[in-house]
């Protein structure tokens, strides 16, 4: 692909500014790359100067680093032809650079999509679980049926193993993935296709072999994300305008209306764990569901097979996630051996993990739930399999965004939970206090609650309550998982206490045996 090449494209697509610089001077420079991180930057790439962060040495850098052009908007067309006056450039109109890019990466990649098949799961709850299922699945086969993962606990490649940032990428590093894995002779990408990426047009060009949307629930609303949830499920079902197949789950909100685009694909599976899914008509459904010790275990019915399946995952909930799984294999064509071998290892980081103890009676989950549809099915789940037991809940809410999770997640919490501590969640230029006093506005009354503003120290307090509970205790540490870090102002945190990365190791220390107790000081608004 060269510059001129990719310049007819943009022009054809209407994105070109008016007044665009003239190329033919550079028609023939190769482009074999698109970046938008100067830290990735390489020889014969474009490189993308986008965001309200972005600095003109942010492109100084791309082009000693090899990149033979850039693309930006026009309102920055003038300040970056001064800072690199000899470098090519592709100057876009304002309202057009997102389109752009992704138009372009998808172009100068070289379409790499077409060497593998591309599984894109998208829904309120479950993407990450769904995508880890699939993993194990495909990995449990022969080598070139193996997969890359992209979504929002890491992303693996076959060449780059490392923890998300963002759940679907921005397209220039959408596509370097796709092409690692293709160059790494892996047969699968499974990707978690979020509402902003589908919104904004991140996975323009990308064709998803087979589409899964799970759920759809009220979450996201907020002047960054969507203005309202007709918004946020219109971006959700545009998947379907570019995949070939499609999964249901036929126990979703709207599910009319989600098979109705569904069918625009060509083939649709269906998959249900209701009662009366066979009379429903799901492709996929279950019998005979047990739970016992963090295992499930299902009879499964599909077109192919039917067969006992063995789940090592706690949280009855995740039925339907193997549902969903096993419904993507059959449009994939995976052996029933296969499919088994793959949910009774599968192993999801931060999801429904069980933390050891010093005292049976005590049992610590990590869980991503962090909005009202995942709080419903993780509660429901975990008062049934840990009945008789206190429920004590460590919880938070994001800064700048989802606002409208500082009420609806203490109200759901509250119908299970004995005892709730709100604490620091991602505040980023939100104030945790203000963030955990919301919190604790929304409380209904009766349900025992109070705020802690540093996260570890609300994990202890949480441990320290759960030991001293005379029936037990189970202690739910909720939202961040597997991460790392927390999104403070505009920067990304380690999360490095009591000489642990991450709040699985602290949670775990302590409830092996160590001290519990929590400084009264640390605590506030009981």
């Amino acid at each position: 692909m060269t510059l001129e090449q990719i310049a007819r494209l943009l022009e054809e697509e209407g994105l070109l500014a008016q007044d665009a610089p003239s190329l033919a001077a550079a028609g023939t420079t190769a482009i074999t790359g698109v970046d938008c991180d100067s830290r990735f930057a390489a020889p014969n790439h474009l490189f993308v100067c986008k965001g309200a962060a972005f600095k003109p040495a942010y492109l100084t850098g791309a082009l000693a680093a090899g990149c033979v052009a850039y693309l930006c908007d026009e309102s920055h067309g003038a300040e970056l032809a001064a800072t690199a006056p000899d470098a090519p450039a592709l100057v876009v109109r304002d309202d057009g650079l997102r389109r752009a890019m992704a138009v372009t990466s998808a172009e100068a990649w070289g379409h790499p999509d077409r060497q593998l098949d591309v599984i894109g799961i998208t829904g309120t709850k479950g993407k990450s679980t769904v995508a880890y299922m699939m993993r194990a699945i495909l990995d449990a086969g022969e080598p070139k049926s193996h997969c890359a993962i992209m979504g929002s606990i890491d992303t693996f490649d076959g060449v780059e193993d490392a923890e998300s940032v963002n759940t679907t990428p921005e397209p220039p590093d959408l596509w370097r993935h796709i092409d690692n894995a293709a160059r790494s002779g892996l047969g699968h990408m499974v990707m978690e296709v979020s509402s902003q990426a589908l919104k904004y047009d991140r996975v323009v060009g990308l064709t998803l072999d087979v589409s899964c949307f799970l759920n759809i629930g009220r979450d996201h609303i907020s002047p960054r994300e969507h203005p309202s949830f007709e918004d946020y499920f219109e971006s959700k079902l545009r998947i379907f305008d570019q995949a070939s197949s499609a999964v249901v789950n036929l126990e979703s909100e709207q599910a009319g209306v989600v098979l109705e685009h569904a069918r625009r694909t060509g083939r649709v599976m269906t998959f249900s764990s209701a009662s009366d899914a066979a009379e429903k008509g799901a492709d996929v459904w279950c019998e005979e569901v047990t739970s016992h010790g963090g295992i499930q275990a299902f009879t499964a019915h599909t077109p192919s097979w039917e067969g006992e399946v063995t789940l090592s995952m706690a949280g009855l909930f995740n039925v339907d996630n193997a549902l969903a799984a096993i419904a993507m294999c059959e449009l994939l064509d995976v052996p029933q051996l296969q499919v088994r071998q793959g949910l009774a290892h599968v192993r999801v980081p931060g999801r429904m993990e069980l933390l050891p103890t010093a005292d049976p009676k005590v049992t610590g989950i990590v869980d991503y739930a962090h909005n009202k549809l995942s709080y419903q099915k993780f509660f429901h789940s975990v008062a049934h399999e840990f009945a008789d037991r206190k429920i004590i809940a460590v919880l938070g809410a994001p800064g700048g965004k989802a606002y409208e999770r500082r009420q609806e997640l203490p109200q759901e919490a509250a119908k299970w939970a004995d005892h709730l501590i709100f604490t620091e969640e991602d505040p980023a230029h939100d104030s945790v206090a203000e963030i955990c006093r919301q919190m604790a506005e929304a409380t209904p009354a009766g349900c025992a609650h109070e705020s802690i503003v540093e996260r570890p120290l609300a994990i202890r307090r949480a441990v320290q309550l759960g030991f001293a509970a005379p029936n037990g205790a189970v202690i739910c540490l909720l939202a961040k998982g597997d991460e790392t870090v927390q999104h403070v102002g505009d920067r990304f945190v380690p999360m490095e206490t009591d000489g642990s990365v991450f709040e699985r190791e602290v949670a775990a220390a302590l409830l092996a045996g160590a001290d519990g107790n929590a400084p009264d000081d640390a605590r506030s608004s009981r």
